[in-house]
């Protein structure tokens, strides 16, 4: 009987937990019907939530004070870069108008010819102080790393850097771009303070100790850069590029071309650093060395260059060559730059002889000198095949004196027109006249006019063989 009590009980059991289920399913179906949109005539349940759209407006995130401006882009989640950028770049606005506006530039006084010394040192003081001001201004906001944050490869125009861009600098890892901006950045500080001692011990900057910093500079590149890359850095940015740039720009109708630049610069690199470390010495054993090392250059270059266009090279640095290419080419015929060339040296060595001359007078100098200057344009002219001048141009030479004959006064003459006139000093006429006031001489008198000074020999120029 037991079994049967048990089986009953088991039953009733499974009845309860079938009904059980059916009104369970039945009341969420309810709840589910009563939250549906479609369902209009249910009781809608309040929340203490209260949903509404939001427009951000920078008018709530901009303060007057940095501090806070900080503050309120980092509690809307603004990423540090950003905000890094951001007050970066308000406060080289801010810096950028307070130059404009306390600054007299040189430009300023634009009716000068040159620029005063004492404004361009004055404005020159003042860009330090306000770059400093604005360095300790992002600094307190920023911390002293505030530039670690900065794109390495496109450093900001408020501050000097190097661009590490181009297919060989360009595409180096960030890390290494990272670490060449900090080797950078160390050795400008180096630099800088190297500078302020000299400054305040009164002292000048050493030429040699300078060139060691440079050199400290170049190892720590070499460190982290291959040599691909080192030298196309070095090309761009070392000591020893920018001077062989300045050379070369000086240099006009050279055109150096990308291969000849890199080969000079390959070749006279380690030479340049050579007499850079040897600094400013004037004692004859420095001398010494720095000439051999200067004769080792112009013999690297002309190696690299070849003979025709290292003697261009050398020819170039003389002004005189530099103006008889520019005549030539001018002339359209720059193979004449050569004959034209001689012929100013010709004419540069004959002015000097006439201005050293002793025994000739201001006027005749002048007269010889406007001569061999006519002289001078007709060969460059037939070197090039160019028209002669026109004889017109020409003074005519004053007439010889009378040797020492009479001579009556006219009217409108007198005695120091007629020494011009002659080529004669006035103590010469004093001699020839000792017992006249020259000063005193009316139309009439006879005065005698000393004999005939010797005029200069003009002598043609010389044409290159």
């Amino acid at each position: 009987m037991r079994w049967r009590a048990l089986l009953l009980l088991s039953l009733l059991a499974n009845v309860i937990l079938a009904v059980g289920l059916v009104f369970s399913a039945r009341h969420t179906a309810e709840l589910a019907n009563a939250s549906s949109p479609e369902e209009t005539n249910s009781p809608l349940v309040k929340t203490n939530v209260v949903l509404r759209k939001q427009f951000l407006s920078w008018a709530h995130v901009e303060s007057p004070d940095y501090s806070i401006y900080i503050q309120n882009l980092r509690s809307i989640g603004c990423p540090e870069q950003t905000i890094r950028d951001i007050i970066i770049a308000d406060v080289d606005a801010l810096y950028a108008k307070r130059r404009a506006t306390e600054i007299i530039s040189p430009e300023q006084e634009w009716w000068r010819s040159e620029p005063s010394p004492e404004v361009v040192k004055l404005a020159s003081e003042k860009l330090l102080v306000l770059d400093n001001e604005r360095r300790d201004l992002l600094t307190r906001l920023l911390g002293p790393d505030w530039e670690a944050g900065d794109l390495v490869n496109l450093p900001r125009p408020s501050r000097p850097g190097v661009a590490l861009d181009g297919p060989v600098l360009g595409s180096m890892p960030n890390e290494t771009k990272q670490a060449v901006a900090d080797i950078s950045a160390r050795a400008e500080k180096r630099l800088q303070a190297y500078l302020d001692s000299v400054k305040a011990s009164g002292k000048t900057p050493d030429p040699a100790e300078m060139a060691r910093m440079r050199q400290q500079t170049r190892n720590e590149l070499a460190s982290v850069l291959s040599p691909q890359q080192l030298e196309e850095y070095l090309l761009r940015f070392s000591q020893t590029a920018n001077e062989l740039r300045s050379e070369l720009g000086k240099l006009k109708y050279f055109n150096a071309t990308q291969d000849e630049f890199r080969s000079i610069f390959r070749t006279t690199d380690s030479i340049e650093q050579q007499i850079a470390l040897l600094g400013s010495g004037n004692d004859p054993i420095t001398v010494s060395q720095r000439n051999t090392l200067m004769q080792q250059r112009d013999s690297a270059i002309k190696q690299v260059l070849g003979a025709d266009r290292f003697r261009q090279f050398a020819e170039l640095h003389d002004p005189l060559y530099q103006q008889a290419l520019a005549t030539a080419i001018q002339n359209g015929d720059p193979a004449s730059a050569d004959t034209i060339y001689a012929v100013n040296l010709a004419a540069q060595n004959e002015q000097g002889s006439i201005e050293s001359n002793t025994n000739l007078t201001d006027s005749q100098k002048a007269i010889a000198l406007k001569q061999l200057e006519l002289d001078q344009l007709k060969a460059s002219a037939e070197a090039s095949g160019q028209p002669l001048p026109p004889d017109t141009t020409t003074q005519p030479a004053p007439p010889p004196p009378p040797a020492g004959q009479p001579h009556v006064m006219g009217k409108t003459e007198t005695v120091t027109a007629l020494a011009k006139l002659y080529g004669i000093s006035m103590s010469a006429m004093q001699a020839a006249n000792p017992n006249m006031d020259l000063n005193n001489v009316s139309p009439g008198d006879v005065i005698r006019i000393p004999g005939a000074i010797p005029t200069p020999a003009l002598v043609a120029p010389r044409n290159s063989q």
